[in-house]
């Protein structure tokens, strides 16, 4: 018998042993532990865009539609509410005016700001490398004041809103256009990207949510055709403000889950969308708006926490300026009012119209325009301007021109005063770290203590480990902040830049008393945010903020400007050429190509970050980040920490 019959004959041989033991094993009753069967994965719900619906509420306009569309609806995001009873007061929340600017010292301010701004269009050569001469003002004023308007038509075609049928609310144009004389209270649920809480007439947050509410309820129905009962099969995006009040974002996503009931929900920062919109992976986001300008270092979809400012002016202020410009030279429409929402739409065409940041465009130059109101007639104005449509827009640059005195002009990120919804929140996280940190540091030493030298080696190695927090930049991106605030994903409590020099909590700092330590670090941060930066200084200022080179790097090399605070001809080679100015002489050499991108894809500004949102609902990896409607009510606000694309 050869080799190989053998080995057969042996495996037969063990078959018919394994068999009998088999047969025994199952004689004694013995069970064999089965394989178990592959389960598979629950299969993800395809989410289909048509029924999710983007919403991007904006202080002056509302943006809304579903994921597939090409374009929102876009419309006045205001109501307009009836008087519950005959003879109350009427109250109407303000177009262009705010709080500040009646102050002794606001027309100075102003004054100041202009002559900065004069000189900085006396001080940049034209592109043909002579320097701009002022126009005459005295002369455009002489010319203004001497012009009648001429009648185009007895009737302007232009009509109050209906409001015979006594219709308990108006949304959008409709409120716009209601009569001041009706018995209806006029309310803009979200001022400089907050909800609009005051101590007037429907500034509650319960009023303030309520008008949020109808308001996006009567959109749905009326111009996307969706009834509010078949909102259960939907999906909604909302964009929020990159510094976000965690209240007001609780209340509103609890009003789209539990009041509208949408079935789930996804929440992002504007700034984070904008890039998905414009088609960018890294970029220092610059949002102008109407009333808040915000500023934030986007990486690969994340949005730097410590990088975000909001500045309390946008294109309203612009407005305001521009008329108080246009006052001074003489405008020929001397019935124009600021506590007038006809006129103040009229403002706002007016500045889109005439103003620019094109140096190259200098003299006196003729213009006209008209002005159609209801129950008046159809008239045309002629009106001669010289530098007054260059200095508005340049107030964006020299905030002093805008005159606004006392008010808190930059916000920064503050960490969360804690939610009871919320206990496991990072202050929480923050506790147990130092615990966690205090144990193992004491176990450390009692290690070092126990081996021979061992005291002197624990010195050195704990000193070495202060020295690399310490020893870092004070920049707002250092890992000294992030050790600080806990570790992991927290950060710093309120994080500045290099140029203010203050990380909050730093290592070196841990004997210092609490109160001291406390009312120093208010006083840093009262006193950053009460100083009005440029845009061009915030934005140097928000990738200062940015934690290595590359970033920074990368961020100068992509500065994307959306909104339509800054929608003026000549803004992009005017912020390019102040950028490059004013940048620190280390990062001309790094930085191959400073650019800023104004229209990417030649998109409309204002939608970019609404067209990212739809972008979101399209992207597999968004699927983890949906909140349930049963989520939202069985575990509140922990779903956003838990969900949330940035740290909550």
């Amino acid at each position: 018998m050869t080799q190989a019959e053998k080995e057969q004959e042996n495996g037969k041989e063990k078959e018919k042993e394994r068999d009998k033991e088999k047969e025994k094993e199952q004689q004694r009753g013995v069970k064999r532990p089965i394989a178990p069967a592959a389960i598979p994965e629950p299969l993800q719900e395809q989410i289909q865009s048509n029924f999710v619906i983007v919403i991007h509420p904006g202080s002056r306009t509302l943006r809304i539609g579903r994921a597939t569309d090409t374009l929102p609806v876009t419309i006045p995001h205001v109501i307009a509410r009836r008087h519950k009873q005959s003879g109350q007061p009427r109250f109407e929340d303000a177009w262009l005016l705010r709080e500040g600017l009646n102050k002794p010292e606001s027309n100075e301010q102003r004054q100041n700001g202009l002559k900065m701004v004069d000189q900085a269009i006396w001080s940049k050569k034209m592109s043909n490398g002579v320097r701009r001469s002022p126009a005459s003002a005295e002369q455009a004023r002489a010319y203004n004041c001497q012009i009648r308007p001429a009648i185009l038509d007895s009737s302007s075609r232009v009509k109050w809103t209906n409001t015979s049928h006594h219709p308990p609310y108006l949304v959008g144009d409709e409120a716009v256009y209601v009569n001041p004389s009706d018995c209806y209270n006029i309310h803009w649920p979200i001022v400089r990207g907050q909800l609009n809480r005051h101590s007037g007439s429907g500034g509650s947050l319960t009023a303030v949510l309520a008008d949020l509410e109808t308001i996006w309820s009567y959109i749905i129905q009326k111009h996307l055709e969706i009834p509010l009962k078949d909102l259960k099969y939907y999906r909604c995006i909302l964009l929020v403000p990159d510094i976000y009040n965690r209240q007001h974002i609780k209340e509103i996503v609890n009003m789209l889950l539990l009041n509208m009931g949408f079935s789930a929900i996804i929440v992002h920062q504007e700034s984070v969308c904008a890039t998905f919109g414009s088609g960018l992976s890294s970029a220092c986001v610059v949002d102008v708006g109407d009333q808040k300008t915000s500023i934030c270092c986007v990486e690969d979809g994340v949005s730097h926490r410590n990088s975000r400012l909001c500045l309390a002016y946008g294109g309203s202020d612009v407005t305001r300026t521009f008329f108080w410009l246009l006052q001074r030279a003489g405008f020929p429409y001397r019935d124009c009012q600021l506590t007038s929402r006809l006129d103040c739409q009229l403002l706002q065409h007016l500045k889109e119209t005439f103003c620019h940041l094109d140096q190259d465009i200098s003299g006196l130059q003729d213009h006209e325009f008209q002005t159609r109101f209801p129950e008046a007639p159809a008239l045309l104005y002629q009106i001669r301007l010289g530098d007054e449509k260059l200095q508005a827009p340049m107030g964006l640059f020299y905030s002093a021109t805008f005159g606004i005195v006392g008010q808190k002009m930059t916000s920064l990120q503050h960490r969360s005063q804690g939610d009871s919804e919320d206990p496991h929140n990072e202050h929480y996280l923050l506790a147990t770290q130092n615990k966690q940190d205090q144990s193992s540091k004491s176990a450390a030493d009692r290690k070092a203590v126990s081996r021979p030298g061992g005291c002197l080696e624990g010195e050195v190695s704990c000193q070495g480990r202060m020295g690399e927090v310490s020893d870092m930049p004070r920049g707002c991106g250092s890992v000294a902040g992030t050790i600080a605030g806990g570790g992991g994903m927290m950060h710093g409590d309120m994080e500045l830049g290099p140029a203010q020099g203050e990380s909050l909590m730093e290592a070196g700092e841990v004997e210092e008393p609490l109160s001291t330590h406390s009312s120093r670090k208010t006083a840093i941060i009262s006193q950053f945010e009460s100083k009005a930066l440029g845009l061009d200084k915030a934005i140097l200022h928000s990738i200062d903020c940015c934690g290595s080179d590359e970033t920074k790097r990368k961020m100068y090399s992509s500065i994307l400007v959306v909104g339509g605070g800054l929608m003026f001809h000549g803004a992009q080679e005017f912020l390019l050429h102040r950028i490059i100015n004013k940048m620190p002489p280390s990062f001309r050499r790094l930085v191959d190509n400073v650019e800023v991108i104004t229209r990417p894809k030649d998109m409309d500004p204002r939608l970019i970050s609404w067209k990212g949102g739809a972008v979101l609902a399209c992207l597999d990896t968004t699927q983890e980040m949906w909140i349930h409607q049963r989520e939202w009510q069985r575990f509140g606000v922990r779903m956003l920490r838990e969900r949330a694309a940035f740290v909550w």
